[in-house]
């Protein structure tokens, strides 16, 4: 008898869904996002109260602010979460403010390589990464809220071995997972052509066939038996245990929040130089991203984080026209190309290559990007970075630890202080017009997301770069070595901070260029000096700073 795949709509998948079970999960904010079975099961719940008592795993956050995982944002539907970033999910994110859902947050590449190992049978991962930050169960053990302190579950583990310290992440175990193809055959094969990126679709499948589990597709269409090309098949139908044809794909299986279908973020085709690399308005996160580009070298692979960096760094580097000088990477996958900032942040226009987010986790944690640029939400005296945890708000830490513990260099990028913070430009000096209500630099952060003596203990440059002012990570904690012209450095810096940093003796004004209107012209400069083998771009671009 020849073995087909079952079909289903997402109501049937919804139906069968049992109180108390362990679903996995792929996607990034709505890339790859199984929205109709999402859909389905807020509906049956709202209607039945069930199901009941789920837990929900994720690697990474799953909305846009209103699809996606914000449909199980509802008690008692959700029991557990365990996943590495909710920025996205508001109503996710109550639940866990308020201590209605157990809320656990893990490193995002972390979570990757446990389901590799929950995939062969292991029993979990033993890394380095998350040492002295929040997921350290010496610090926090990626407890978010009381509910996940009180419950007595454990996901992660201090271990000692050969007199080094880790920790490990135990292998779970799954009951369903819930994922998105395009194209699924009548013998459950899948393929990928209409995604944008590749996510970790195949060890998350493995890791809950090695449990047990069901494995289901949302799909854009089903065709004819080995109708496939064998080699486009991203799962083979032996992996698959059902299908579920999307009946309304236009909202319910988008390439991402802006675009149901875009050829530009598959590669299949290039978007004219022109129109990908436009020059963008002179505003608080550019004047910010163009300090932060000035750190960069040639020949540097880059990584860029979600926030400021995604949404002004890659433009930037489009606009100079040093994308050839560089390699650029985004964490779900991407590398080289231009990326997309605001709520389509991880995928990239004209990218030379997509590959498995967790192989491209696995690069990260095991060379290191030579930089990366990342968001601050708190940063304190010895030089800690929370970005995870603060007011009521637990966005959690996504791959933020992954990379920045161990990226060669580190530029965070934020705003001096936030909550209705407006600023000008005039004549080339910077005008604060209405300062923040709330001070971002801080006598002690509420979450260690980033330590400060960790990253100091192992050499590891680390820069802290503003609208007005830049900082460096040293022994003896923030040193001031930079401001902005126009900015008085009592009233517009000192007096905004809850500690008094050092300041350098040899405290000078930021790059003029960075507050002039059109482009700064890096990469002529950068072709100009090229050739020589000692000369480093970063090092060219500083040269005129006063």
């Amino acid at each position: 008898m020849t073995r087909k795949v079952k079909v289903s709509t997402a109501a049937e998948v919804a139906a069968s869904l049992k109180d108390n079970s362990t679903i996995l999960s792929t996607g990034f904010s709505l890339i790859g996002v199984a929205e109709e079975i999402y859909q389905k099961i807020e509906e049956r719940f709202l209607d039945t109260g069930s199901p009941r008592d789920l837990t929900f795993v994720h690697s990474a956050g799953q909305s846009d602010t209103k699809r996606g995982m914000e449909h199980l944002a509802h008690v008692p539907l959700l029991k557990r979460i365990i996943g590495s970033h909710w920025g996205l999910s508001p109503k996710l994110e109550h639940l866990i403010h308020q201590n209605q859902v157990e809320a656990f947050c893990l490193p995002m590449g972390q979570i990757l390589s446990m389901y590799k190992a929950a995939a062969s049978g292991k029993p979990g991962v033993l890394s380095r990464i998350g040492l002295a930050t929040f997921v350290d169960p010496r610090f926090e053990g990626g407890k978010m809220n009381r509910k996940a302190r009180d419950s007595g579950f454990e996901v992660v583990q201090n271990y000692t071995l050969h007199g080094k310290e880790y920790l490990f992440y135990p292998s779970l175990t799954f009951d369903l997972y819930i994922g998105r193809g395009t194209t699924a055959d009548e013998f459950g094969n899948i393929t990928m052509e209409d995604e944008c990126v590749k996510l970790e679709v195949m060890p998350a499948v493995q890791a809950v066939k090695a449990s047990g589990g069901r494995v289901i597709f949302q799909v854009k269409r089903l065709v004819k038996g080995h109708s496939l090309p064998p080699k486009e098949v991203v799962i083979p139908g032996i992996l698959v245990d059902e299908v579920v044809v999307c009946q309304n794909p236009l909202d319910n299986h988008r390439m991402t929040s802006s675009d149901y279908y875009n050829p530009y973020l598959l590669g299949t085709i290039q978007e004219p130089y022109s129109s990908s690399h436009p020059v963008t308005d002179l505003d608080m996160k550019k004047l910010i991203g163009r300090r932060a580009v000035l750190e960069m070298n040639a020949g540097d692979t880059v990584n860029l984080g979600v926030g400021i960096p995604g949404d002004s760094i890659g433009a930037i580097i489009g606009e100079e026209k040093l994308d050839s000088q560089l390699s650029l990477s985004i964490e779900v996958g991407s590398i080289g190309g231009i990326s997309i900032g605001g709520g389509d942040f991880g995928v990239a226009k004209n990218a030379e290559a997509i590959i498995d987010n967790s192989y491209q986790f696995d690069y990260y944690n095991g060379c290191g990007v030579d930089i990366t640029f990342m968001g601050a939400g708190e940063i304190d005296r010895e030089g800690n970075v929370n970005v995870s945890k603060f007011g009521h708000r637990s966005p959690g830490c996504g791959g933020f630890i992954d990379i920045t513990q161990t990226a060669k260099k580190v530029v965070f990028c934020s705003t001096f202080t936030t909550g209705g913070l407006v600023i000008e430009v005039e004549n080339g000096l910077v005008r604060i017009k209405r300062e923040g209500r709330v001070k971002k630099f801080v006598h002690m952060v509420r979450q260690i997301t980033f330590n400060g003596k960790f990253a100091t203990a192992h050499r590891q440059p680390v820069l802290f770069v503003t609208e007005r002012a830049v900082f460096q990570l040293t022994d003896q904690g923030m040193e001031l070595i930079e401001i902005a012209p126009g900015i008085d450095l009592k009233k517009n810096v000192l007096d905004q901070m809850e500690f008094a940093p050092q300041v350098s003796p040899n405290l000078r004004l930021m790059d003029e260029r960075i507050y002039s209107l059109g482009l700064m012209h890096l990469a002529a400069q950068c072709n100009k000096d090229k050739d020589q083998a000692d000369q480093k771009l970063g090092r060219v671009l500083n040269e005129n700073v006063v």
